[in-house]
């Protein structure tokens, strides 16, 4: 079964942080990915560009329409996601717990129809 692992920062927050704690970040983002590779647990991901940067299609009566953000309103940016496979959704807590925090994360069962 596959979770993501929606990875959230305060809004704004990689535009102040210093060199040194960006390189801090990374590591131990490098760290959680040496992590899962250990376990064995099939994963990919990425780090995502502000939600002020980004674009949202929304349905109109002339179809879709571009909408810019903010999408929702929140303290928070989606700053990136872990695409993880795991067992349940218990096994995809215990790895999230290894992740680096950022303002959270929240895990999400991914869609998967039955063939």
């Amino acid at each position: 079964m596959r979770f993501a692992l929606l990875l959230y920062d305060p809004e704004g927050y990689w535009e102040t942080v210093t060199d040194e704690e960006l390189r801090a970040a990374l590591a131990e983002h490098r760290a959680f990915a040496q992590y899962l590779r250990d376990l064995g647990v099939v994963f990919s991901g990425e780090a995502l560009r502000p939600g002020r940067e980004a674009r949202a299609l929304r349905p109109s009566e002339k179809g879709a329409v571009a909408a810019e953000g903010p999408f929702l309103p929140l303290p928070q940016d989606l700053a990136g996601f872990y695409l993880v496979e795991c067992a349940d959704l218990d096994e995809a807590e215990e790895i999230a717990r290894r992740c680096p925090l950022g303002a959270g994360i929240e895990i999400r069962p991914v869609w998967e129809p039955h063939s």
